[in-house]
């Protein structure tokens, strides 16, 4: 008996965001950056992202209606799943552009997880070039950019460490529930441990 082959991601798969400020649709691009997308979709499938928040807006100076709000897990380990190899937009040919998401990183390149970065204006330093391997794109906002731009506008706290100072919002934006709108969901099937301990 031939057993069928698990269907194929289709190029491009659709992710809604509902959250606090609005809905935001993703369009994840698995032809041009499949293991990072895969990653981000394994994350959406298990619901580790329920529940999660945008907590960060970078506002470029003197341009304060540019830049990026970042959300994801945070550092809540009990969500994370393995790291991610870096898909270098020098690879995928995918850029920084307004509208892009690009997956955030520490400083080792392989140390992607869920935490992830919405851009309202173009961030070309943020390409892969000599000397430094950039970050990961891997879609684009669909539909929702005026969410987002509200949310870059929110007002954020003094202080922080270096790389986010004075950038973390006041108050989150609560990511209440991630799903996927195309191909068929694929759960890792792993403990989901930060359920275990809810209302805790």
């Amino acid at each position: 008996m031939l057993i069928a082959a698990a269907p194929a991601e289709p190029p491009v798969v659709r992710v809604r965001l509902d959250t606090t400020a609005g809905p935001i649709t993703l369009a994840i691009d698995y032809r041009h950056a499949p293991k990072t997308a895969v990653n981000f979709l394994q994350y959406v499938d298990d619901g580790r992202l329920d529940g999660t928040s945008f907590y960060r807006a970078s506002r470029k100076a003197g341009h304060p209606d540019l830049g990026f709000v970042q959300g994801g897990i945070g550092t809540d380990a009990r969500r994370k799943l393995d790291m991610l190899p870096l898909e270098p937009t020098s690879q995928t040919g995918l850029r920084h552009v307004s509208g892009a998401i690009s997956m955030a990183r520490y400083a080792n390149p392989a140390s992607g997880s869920a935490n992830f970065s919405l851009l309202v204006g173009p961030s070309p330093n943020l390409d892969a070039k000599p000397g430094s391997p950039g970050y990961a794109v891997f879609g684009h906002v669909l539909s929702g950019m005026e969410v987002v731009k509200r949310m870059l506008a929110m007002p954020t706290a003094p202080g922080g460490d270096e790389d986010m100072k004075d950038q973390m919002l006041v108050r989150p934006v609560t990511i209440v529930h991630a799903v996927r709108l195309d191909g068929t969901a694929k759960p890792t099937g792993r403990p989901k441990v930060w359920l275990m301990f809810k209302g805790l």
